[in-house]
């Protein structure tokens, strides 16, 4: 992908859709029941956060971008609920409340990091004349600073009774682009849209025949793109990675991005959310598309729904050219993985730094570091963190091109990135059996080695390559432009 990565900052993107809220309670599964063949979940944590639509606006908050969130919720505690995650994650609330409308709640029990059971709680719903009014009132108002708009179809019923082909309407009218992710078989609804982006299980629901190859999926995007008079047509092909078409033009067939699959849940709303806010930004849709993918790949790493971070995804826009970017991870995925990990048998080693112009001397500790365990993290400090340690003129490399180095290294197996001045919080979150810094510290003066000690974990102090720092390097490099 040979373009910058673009800055969603300034990006205004408005979402409407099938809104839901989604419940987790994580445990531990060490026995069966004995009251029937089925595990018993020792929970541990529950927690919440957004679904369908609702979770294509956590995308596009957690890429940056400024976010308005359309649909209906119910006045009961799940409806609450949906609102105080909006106001926590900064998306703005236009959720029109019917206290006769049931909100939509999934709940997931995840045990040993796999789902065991999925509980759903909604209601056939259809959204009427009152509440389409006012929902069409605010859209047109949102519409107005808008760069791209997303429907976000999770066939509930929010865009049935003509509201789908009014948003489009009005999108046409006001020369804004409309992307949707389809969850039905009815595509008319979706007549004139930018571009949808279906699955390819979506796709052959609706395809005039079968589709065994590309050649037949490229004669049948001819047939979808000119009978619903769309722009583009994306399909996502799983691991086989995904296909954009446009017109008469020649497909673009993107291969996959994904290394470890844990979960397939959210990945459409990654995609779409990916798609709509790098056009936005004044990127051509195929680079648009090949960013989605990067996207795509990373959110199938995480378990349950969860959005990709502008960080995450930067990291590895950086990182994929010299493919470590699986490596590079947010840390609630951090966690997860490092509970597989942990639940697998192996013993966690965890470092830190700021790893500014990357040398020798961290090359060798990181390898004495990686000898004392199974799995080696790094947390690294974010370009604000080193700022206000090393100060204005430092780092020297931003913060996506340091963790792309680090997780090319082979003996690294995880970099996350912290922004506060220590990794105490890290640390506490993941809970590593092994602490490790450099010759400089002793080991009273590691920060978080009493947090290790307490769950008889152990730190350990390696030697330092003599002379060898970031700081001498860089006056070195100072005396000889002289």
């Amino acid at each position: 992908m040979n373009t910058t990565f673009p800055d969603f900052s300034n990006c205004n993107i408005v979402v409407v859709g099938d809104v839901m809220l989604d419940l987790y309670f994580w445990g531990k599964v060490e026995r069966i029941s004995p009251e029937a063949p089925v595990p018993v979940v020792r929970v541990q944590t529950k927690t919440r956060t957004l679904g369908g639509a609702g979770n294509v606006a956590l995308n596009l908050t957690g890429l940056g971008c400024n976010t308005s969130l359309q649909g209906v919720r119910g006045g009961g505690p799940a409806g609450n609920n949906l609102s105080e995650i909006l106001t926590e994650t900064g998306i703005k609330d236009n959720l029109i409340v019917d206290h006769s409308h049931t909100t939509t709640t999934k709940t997931r029990v995840i045990g040993q990091g796999q789902q065991l059971l999925r509980l759903d709680e909604e209601q056939t719903w259809k959204c009427e004349d009152p509440i389409k009014e006012e929902l069409i009132k605010l859209f047109r108002m949102e519409l107005k600073n808008a760069d791209s708009v997303i429907l976000s179809d999770y066939g509930k019923g929010l865009l049935l009774n003509g509201i789908a082909e009014d948003l489009i309407r009005i999108c046409n009218e006001e020369n804004k682009p409309v992307f949707i992710d389809p969850k039905n078989y009815n595509w008319d609804r979706y007549k004139n849209a930018t571009c949808i982006t279906p699955n390819l299980k979506e796709f052959k629901q609706i395809a005039s025949g079968p589709i065994k190859n590309d050649s037949d999926l490229e004669a049948e995007a001819v047939k979808v793109i000119e009978k619903f008079g769309l722009k583009y047509l994306l399909v996502t092909k799983g691991s086989q990675g995904m296909s954009l078409f446009s017109g008469n033009s020649s497909p673009i067939h993107i291969p996959t991005e994904a290394k470890d699959v844990f979960d397939v849940s959210g990945a459409g709303d990654t995609v779409i959310s990916t798609l709509a806010a790098s056009s936005g930004t004044g990127l051509s849709m195929s680079k648009a598309a090949e960013l989605a993918n990067l996207a795509a790949g990373i959110v199938v790493g995480k378990i349950g729904t969860q959005p990709v971070s502008n960080a995450e995804l930067k990291s590895a826009f950086k990182g994929r050219n010299i493919g470590s970017s699986s490596k590079i991870c947010s840390q609630s995925h951090a966690s997860e993985i490092i509970s597989i990990w942990r639940d697998e048998g192996n013993k966690i080693v965890f470092t830190n730094g700021c790893f500014d112009l990357l040398h020798t001397g961290h090359i060798k500790l990181l390898h004495n570091a990686a000898e004392k365990g199974d799995k080696l993290v790094i947390g690294l400090n974010s370009d604000s963190s080193v700022k206000r340690l090393k100060g204005d003129k430092r780092p020297i490399l931003p913060e996506e091109e340091r963790a792309s180095l680090l997780s090319a290294i082979e003996c690294v197996n995880m970099v996350v990135l912290f922004s506060e001045d220590t990794p105490l919080e890290l640390i506490r979150l993941l809970k590593p059996e092994i602490l490790v810094k450099g010759g400089d510290y002793k080991r009273e003066t590691v920060v978080g080695h009493e947090l290790v000690e307490s769950w008889n974990g152990s730190v350990e102090i390696v030697p330092l390559v003599d002379g060898m720092s970031t700081t001498n390097i860089i006056e070195s490099v100072k005396e000889k432009l002289k």
